[in-house]
């Protein structure tokens, strides 16, 4: 598109296009451009990002944002632990890991907060990391491509990146089940979840760009709000119907996990489960073979998070993030399913039972004190959290 104009390198790991509107309003354009590695997203692209948002917020030229993946395979497929993994080999993991989930969950406020119209292209694999900076978003728009998934406990995480709240907007056990199976879903789930706000045909990207282009912006991001809201719901009824998603038909089934009244009760509950739903079954086998601890520290992340404002839930997530990197489980999972793909974790903690408490209980340890790293977030400048 000849209106474009690139802001940086065509290499670079992230993108910056401005786009004229009709009224000789700037749409701001940002593209994760390493397709390659499904643009997991890396520390450098975190460096790039935040700045360039926070500029754009402040430029009344600006009159909102679209946030998409370069190639077709994914928005973005998470954080990129592998990195993180080598750091954490080294023996001295504790300040990177730190500075690398600082600078994530700024950007992840960020975008919960932002105050002009910010509109993600869930397109293809959106999961972990990718799913932080889509949950946020004003307009988050799906596709029939889109698969979503925060599959921590695969790797000795938990689901972070704002999980701690976005999980409890869910229908009751729907979150609990999500983050102790890492199960995949799609649009329609995701729409059904409050994690997305509208479906769009695939094919349908440069038409909506190009409406967004012709639309008359304004000065008033809460009408610019509007504006996007209508054009998206307009591309949402000429779309195709959404493909059948997975929760809303085992609904019944999730949410008799909150009948239960432990972890492991909840646990033998979903791997009892006599079914011949693929999507079950898939959930099951990933609980099977997930990390002991990091179901432990699902259901604790949860139960401490329930009433927790949005920043109250990032700070919490950061010291629990920085003690993953010391306890090794994260380690091993990154190791075998990332690193040597082996994909045979050797856990200390092979059963739930194996858990320590104290474990647990370090995890929510106030390690930071008065001087925790995410401190200044709640600033005037920043605006309510929209959700």
């Amino acid at each position: 598109m000849s209106n474009l104009t690139l802001l940086n390198n065509a290499d670079d790991p992230v993108l910056f296009e401005t786009a004229s509107a009709a009224n000789g309003s700037l749409i701001g354009l940002i593209t994760l451009n390493v397709p390659k590695a499904l643009n997991a997203l890396n520390f450098d692209m975190i460096k790039l990002l935040e700045p360039q948002l926070r500029a754009w917020q402040s430029d009344d030229a600006i009159a909102m944002v679209i946030l998409k993946g370069a190639g077709d395979k994914a928005f973005c497929a998470g954080g990129d632990v592998v990195s993180l993994h080598h750091a954490m080999a080294q023996g001295k993991p504790t300040s990177l890991v730190e500075d690398f989930f600082t600078l994530e969950y700024k950007l992840d406020y960020l975008i919960h907060c932002y105050e002009k119209p910010l509109l993600v292209w869930g397109h293809g694999i959106v999961m972990g990391g990718g799913l932080g900076l889509m949950a946020g978003a004003s307009h988050r728009v799906v596709t029939e491509t889109s698969r979503i998934a925060m599959p921590e406990q695969t790797i000795g995480l938990y689901p972070d990146v704002g999980g701690s709240y976005f999980l409890h907007k869910m229908p009751q056990g729907v979150g609990l089940f999500l983050g102790l199976t890492s199960a995949s879903i799609n649009c329609e789930d995701a729409r059904f979840v409050s994690l997305a706000d509208h479906f769009i045909d695939s094919t349908k990207y440069d038409a909506m760009l190009a409406q967004i282009l012709a639309a008359k912006w304004g000065k008033t991001a809460s009408l610019n709000h509007e504006r996007l809201t209508k054009l998206l719901t307009d591309l949402d009824n000429q779309s195709a119907r959404m493909p059948k998603g997975n929760i809303k038909a085992n609904l019944a089934t999730i949410q008799k996990l909150a009948e239960l009244n432990t972890l492991q009760e909840q646990v033998d509950y979903i791997l009892g489960l006599a079914t011949d739903d693929k999507w079950l079954q898939r959930a099951q086998k990933s609980l099977k073979h997930g990390c002991p601890l990091s179901c432990a520290l699902v259901s604790e992340q949860l139960k401490a998070s329930k009433g927790k404002s949005l920043l109250a839930c990032f700070k919490m997530e950061l010291g629990m993030s920085v003690r993953a990197g010391e306890v090794g489980e994260f380690q091993e999972g990154v190791r075998a399913l990332l690193i040597d793909k082996d994909g045979a974790p050797n856990w200390q903690y092979k059963t739930l039972s194996d858990v320590p408490q104290a474990i647990i209980e370090s995890f929510f340890a106030n390690r930071f004190g008065e001087n925790h790293p995410l401190n200044g977030l709640d600033t005037p400048t920043h605006i309510k959290e929209r959700r």
